[in-house]
């Protein structure tokens, strides 16, 4: 499996752990059952009034008796349909109810996961299990649920009644349940085994099929069109395959459920006829067993589709568990800074991956940064600076030491209230499917601190963001998905915008001037200057400009903190410091300048 998760066994137990979402929907299933029961009834009952009319006015010649059966029989077949109608009527709507319960119970889920689950995971294999396996679970629980009981109950009680009628041709028909028995036994083992297969591999192509759209630049940008669509292509055939082997299996049982029950009817023919011959049988007894006898035929042919759809339920509920039994390991705490000032401090923080324990990302950082104060991040590529920064909003959690806000370990606030006094701004900004203002005021809660129009356009100005206005729409025009239909300058402003707009009281700047052009960046950190002199500054730099917007500079080495300081002190005093921002001056000589000028 490409999510790397231990495969679970599909089973009745998955969909009964599910069943709490049917608590709701009580008097529905209620309502059904009781539908269902009555039309049960009521079609074993139409075929014994063909027999009373059979056996009784048509053999009597008795016109005056025919029409009040006739009418009965008529009556009873229009009740049986108003109650395939109201079960029907009633069952869409418990089932429907249900599959947008259990969508948004799991979308929520997700997004209390944790970074580090949501790094382990394919996204076609989470989207598949919002979608597909979702629609499963619906279709089961709509249509082979309730048909299970329903043909289980009609089975037995109509050949109890065929028993009684006849006992001989009765256990004719009680012994056709045999065979298929015993496929059946059959069939579910190996299905179950091969719809797993099916449903993994159709997130695996969601995946393929995710990233092709969102790298699309990637993949025009290196002509890689035909190397992708060739991975793609070979992941469909290996699904075709798979579906497959899963069709001729099904083909194969469907077959015999087909051919068991027509023989059974055969056999009653012949049978029959022979009884009637000898007098053993009324004529309106042999009519009324062969149409009970016919009527389990849709019974026993649907099992076939029925076994499948319950083990693809199965399946699908055991997926959508792995992810329901996932746990959060980031919790949040139940306190809250009354007067928030944004004093950060990182007090001898360790970090590791949780699938590498024993390798340290991260060793005995300690970095006190004082309300107001900014401080510039440097390091080389892969000492950690971005996943430092990570830690204060609990993006991820230390796995030694603390991070304290305003001297509160950040693991025990509560985590909606630690991430309103953070904001952070991506070197990788993400942008959703809506409109430029949406994407801007995403920080802020509508219901409790709207944004206003003034603060959007003063955080546009922060940001030099005002090319949204030229955008067909101004700020109502949607942007496209990951905000493609934008230059990287664009989006990193968008998403800078986005975090001034918040108001935090931490900012945390992670490389996010990366993508500006040296004019465009100067004109942003002059205007940034301003935002930080009023909150508290954490900038990862790789420019020496950047670093100028900061009253310290940290440098991070081999996942320590190394030296802090000023920037002209760091210059003068750690070679590797003055290496790191060589490369953005001419010459040393301009950055001490650029020291002294800051």
């Amino acid at each position: 499996m490409s999510t790397n998760q231990p495969e679970q066994p599909a089973g009745v137990s998955s969909l009964w752990r599910l069943r709490g979402y049917l608590r709701p929907h009580a008097l529905a299933l209620v309502v059904m059952a009781l539908a269902s029961v009555g039309g049960v009834a009521l079609s074993i009952a139409i075929p014994l009034v063909t027999k009373a009319i059979i056996d009784g006015p048509i053999t009597d010649g008795d016109l005056g008796a025919l029409l009040p059966l006739g009418l009965l029989a008529l009556g009873l077949g229009v009740l049986e349909a108003f109650l395939v109608w109201l079960r029907r009527w009633v069952q869409s709507g418990a089932v429907l109810g249900l599959e947008t319960q259990i969508r948004h119970d799991l979308y929520a889920h997700l997004q209390r996961l944790p970074m580090a689950f949501h790094a382990r995971w394919q996204s076609g294999q989470l989207l598949s299990r919002v979608t597909t396996d979702l629609s499963a679970i619906r279709r089961f629980a709509g249509f082979g649920l309730l048909f299970l009981c329903i043909n289980i109950l009609q089975v037995t009680v109509v050949t109890g009644v065929l028993l009684h009628m006849y006992w001989p041709l009765g256990l004719v028909v009680a012994s056709a349940a045999i065979p298929i028995v015993v496929l059946s036994m059959r069939f579910e083992k190996r299905y179950v085994v091969v719809s797993r297969r099916v449903q993994d591999e159709q997130g695996d192509l969601a995946t393929l099929a995710e990233e092709g759209a969102v790298g699309i630049r990637v993949i025009k940008s290196f002509g890689r069109a035909e190397h992708v669509s060739r991975q793609y292509e070979a992941a469909a055939r290996t699904l075709h395959g798979t579906s497959m082997d899963k069709v001729r299996l099904s083909a194969k049982f469907w077959t015999f459920l087909e051919v068991i029950p027509n023989g059974a009817v055969a056999v009653v023919l012949l049978l029959g006829a022979l009884g009637v011959g000898r007098g053993e049988l009324t004529p309106g007894e042999l009519v009324a067993f062969i149409t009970l006898l016919l009527s389990l035929v849709w019974p026993v042919a649907s099992l076939g589709v029925i076994l499948a759809m319950s083990q693809e339920a199965m399946t699908a509920a055991a997926r959508v568990l792995e992810i329901f039994d996932t746990e959060p390991t980031i919790v949040g705490g139940d306190r809250v800074v009354a007067e928030p000032r944004g004093h950060v401090r990182f007090e001898h923080v360790d970090f590791a991956f949780p699938d590498e324990p024993e390798r340290l990302v991260l060793r005995d950082v300690n970095l006190d940064i004082r309300p107001g104060e900014t401080v510039a991040l440097v390091g080389a590529t892969g000492t950690g600076k971005t996943m430092l920064t990570s830690l204060v909003p609990r993006l991820y959690d230390v796995t030694g030491g603390r991070v304290t806000v305003d001297g509160v370990d950040v693991r025990e606030l509560d985590l909606a209230h630690l991430r309103r006094l953070v904001a952070t701004a991506f070197e990788e900004p993400t942008l959703f499917s809506m409109s430029a203002r949406e994407n801007l005021t995403l920080g802020r809660d509508p219901l409790v601190d709207p944004a206003g129009n003034d603060e959007v356009e003063q955080a546009l100005e922060v940001a030099q963001a005002g090319f949204v206005h030229d955008l067909p729409w101004g700020l109502d025009t949607r942007i496209g998905e990951q905000g493609h239909s934008l230059s990287g300058g664009q989006r990193q402003r968008l998403a800078l915008a986005r975090a001034v707009l918040a108001e935090p009281k931490v900012l945390v700047l992670d490389d996010t001037l990366s993508a500006l052009d040296v004019h465009t960046e100067a004109l942003v950190e002059e205007a940034l200057r301003r935002v930080l002199a009023e909150t508290t500054g954490l900038v990862v730099a790789h420019r020496a400009s950047t670093v100028l917007l900061a009253d310290r500079v940290a440098l991070l080495q081999d996942g320590t903190i190394t030296h802090v300081g000023d920037h002209r002190e760091l210059l003068e005093t750690v070679p590797a410091y003055r290496e790191l921002l060589a490369a953005d001056a001419e010459d040393p000589a301009d950055q001490h300048g650029a020291g002294a000028r800051a």
